[in-house]
């Protein structure tokens, strides 16, 4: 139905129907939504920040969302690139950051949908390896006080909207419904 009515642009999803717009791509999704509730930062400097914050942890999420899919042969090789990648490419560029900025949040001093991707991806990091911050102070100070926002803590507890990692079950039916 919205392939034939033109409403799922690029005939993909995700689609977001918000303030009158039927709006897909992830990005053009996220950024709108965090605009739109002041988490974009103060002006051209703090989004530009936001946005390099943002597509480095996106590019982390994707080697982990990815993980699942990928054949028994690879899996091993690529986990440990996850871990390598994290823990020396990606984690200590945001533990420099929060070292260095000397606030609680990445950007300026308020909250914004960078950190709500940084705690993302620390947690799927975690599900790959628990002790993936242990090298990380900052980051572990970052992780308990975003996790401790009360919107935050209510939606990362057991039976909220978040996923749980990938079980056999889910990946089955993902293969069927993409033909993998």
């Amino acid at each position: 139905m919205l392939r034939k009515d033109g409403a799922l642009l690029f005939q993909q999803v995700p689609m977001v129907d918000i303030d009158g717009m039927k709006m897909v791509q992830t990005r053009a999704i996220l950024s709108y939504i965090a605009g739109k509730h002041n988490l974009y930062g103060k002006d051209l400097r703090e989004r530009a920040l936001i946005d390099m914050y943002v597509e480095g942890t996106t590019d982390l999420m994707g080697m982990i969302m990815f993980l699942p899919f990928q054949p028994p042969e690879e899996k091993e090789k690529n986990f440990a690139l996850i871990i390598e990648r994290a823990t020396t490419r990606y984690f200590p560029v945001y533990e420099k950051v929060l070292k260095d900025h000397g606030q609680q949040f990445l950007v300026g001093n308020q909250f914004s949908w960078a950190d709500v991707h940084l705690l993302e991806a620390i947690l799927m990091a975690e599900e790959c390896k628990p002790d993936i911050l242990s090298p990380f102070p900052q980051l572990q100070a970052f992780k308990g006080r975003i996790s401790n926002i009360p919107t935050i803590k209510k939606f990362l507890q057991p039976g909220s909207q978040r996923k749980p990692p990938a079980d056999d079950k889910f990946m089955a039916q993902v293969k069927k419904i993409f033909n993998i």
